[in-house]
């Protein structure tokens, strides 16, 4: 697998860097098409060694441009080629009609009727780039409706035609492509919302465009890296590692403590106590013999153990009774680290406060209680959204689901760990109790929130490998903490 780079770019940001490439280059933008058309088709052959027949659909742009010359190309290696336009050849201008006369002149033929169609191996999209910013419609809908109702794979090349390239979202409808190759830099809406489900397996080339005229640019995001922790000195003790405290599990929840607590436990702390009510506290011990279980009915029954903890995680089966907010607002206020998660996040929705001291990890319908707005608008941009979250509550935030975001207020980073076995109950308060652990072990609330969101992904990626992703439980995965966090 490709390793690709860790920077993500607005659409405006990568058009604005391709014209400086032109102009400090002097390479033409039909060159660094052409260029894009070399790389395309080397992933043809690389990928799809024995395809024979292909079908290119193009749009009027330069995206347009790079499928006539992977047309052309194709043509010249003795492939049989289809190619559809949803437009008329005379609305092509600039590079791109260079581009269509360069196929022309290699013998290739336009077609303008789906029906004309024969049966490929492989749809190459190229009907609509980055540039995208209104819901498809026409007969780009109806090419779109046509590839995705093929069963043939697919080729994007630079995005999946529909697919917003700074959202992730879907403009109206998009192309669902097994490959997408993107060139000169990675689109931050590749990565997010709902890209995952669109694009495949994400390509990319650089189109030899020196980094140096890239640098200038200041990256909207970053991808998340693979992370090795830090070797343990051989005179360790528990209590280098901290003592993590999770507090929630009312009735009917104590199966959400007990796993962001074993998750803790799994990941490293070196005390693990739980926080909960009476009739749970006395049963965390039976099976899990390394936790410590705390009966709390109200805040004094705690206040020793309070001065004893290093790290709080607050919320996993809190629920929103009196219970809970009985305890909530002295617990949420505690100066120290803490990871506020499920129903303590409702509540501080309904009572907003602001710290450097939290990470708080909501999912969008948290999120967008806690913005007072919809999960649609959430969705609507996930960039947006997250650093407003921040803005508002200050420390770290991590929006989940496919590509969860992580900011800080200067910096947002996309994960790619996971899968969507993890769409299953109990999964966020593993998540926690990661978080929670790291912090416990000194990790910085940036450091714990980013590697303890690419190890719990990355744990269900091998707990998905050993038992499938349908019916994964988050018991699954803590089973493999232990393996990624060595």
């Amino acid at each position: 697998m490709q390793t690709l780079p860790t920077k993500l770019y607005s659409a405006q940001q990568a058009r604005e860097i391709d014209r400086i490439a032109q102009e400090q280059t002097e390479v033409s933008g039909f060159q660094l098409m052409t260029k894009a058309a070399q790389a395309s088709f080397q992933i043809i052959k690389q990928y799809y060694p024995d395809v024979k027949k292909i079908a290119v659909f193009c749009g009027a742009g330069n995206n347009a441009g790079d499928g006539y010359l992977i047309a052309k190309l194709a043509l010249q290696a003795g492939y049989k080629v289809q190619l559809l336009s949803v437009v008329a050849e005379e609305k092509l201008t600039g590079d791109a009609a260079l581009a269509k006369q360069a196929y022309s002149n290699a013998g290739g033929g336009i077609l303008h009727d789906f029906h004309l169609l024969n049966n490929a191996d492989l749809i190459i999209d190229a009907l609509l780039g980055t540039g995208l910013d209104r819901p498809v419609t026409g007969k780009f809908a109806t090419a779109i409706r046509h590839i995705n109702t093929s069963g043939v794979p697919v080729l994007a090349i630079d995005i999946p035609s529909g697919l917003n390239a700074d959202t992730g979202n879907i403009m109206a409808c998009a192309v669902h492509a097994d490959l997408t190759i993107t060139f000169i830099v990675l689109k931050k809406g590749l990565f997010t919302g709902l890209a995952a489900d669109y694009c495949g397996t994400v390509l990319f080339s650089d189109l030899d465009v020196p980094s140096k005229l890239i640098e200038h640019e200041l990256s909207e995001g970053s991808l998340l890296q693979t992370v090795t922790l830090a070797k343990r000195p051989r005179c360790a003790h528990k209590g280098m590692f901290g003592h993590v405290l999770v507090v929630g599990g009312d009735y009917g929840y104590a199966g959400a403590v007990k796993l962001a607590a074993e998750a803790a436990l799994n990941s490293g702390s070196g005390l693990v106590s739980v926080a909960t009510r009476k009739a749970h506290a006395s049963q965390m011990y039976l099976t899990c013999s390394e936790l410590m279980g705390h009966e709390l009915e109200q805040l004094a029954d705690i206040e020793v153990l309070l001065d004893k903890i290093t790290v709080l995680v607050l919320g996993p089966g809190l629920a929103q009774r009196s219970w809970a907010k009985n305890v909530w607002p002295s617990l949420i206020s505690l100066n120290l680290p803490r990871v506020i998660d499920a129903d303590a996040l409702n509540l501080l929705a309904d009572s907003p406060a602001y710290s450097e001291q939290w990470i708080l990890t909501p999912h969008p319908g948290e999120a967008a209680r806690l913005l007072q707005c919809s999960t649609a608008d959430i969705l609507q941009d996930r960039f947006k959204a997250v650093r407003a979250l921040q803005t508002k509550y200050g420390g770290v935030f991590v929006l989940k689901g496919a590509g969860t975001l992580i900011c800080d207020g200067k910096h947002v980073y996309v994960n790619t760990t996971g899968n969507p076995g993890m769409a299953a109950g109990g999964m966020g308060d593993v998540l926690s109790g990661i978080i929670g652990a790291l912090l416990a072990q000194h990790y910085s609330l940036l450091d714990a929130a980013k590697i303890g969101v690419y190890l719990h992904g990355l744990a269900a990626d091998k707990a998905a490998v050993h038992f499938g992703e349908r019916g994964l439980r988050a018991t699954d995965v803590l089973q493999f903490l232990r393996e990624v966090v060595n």
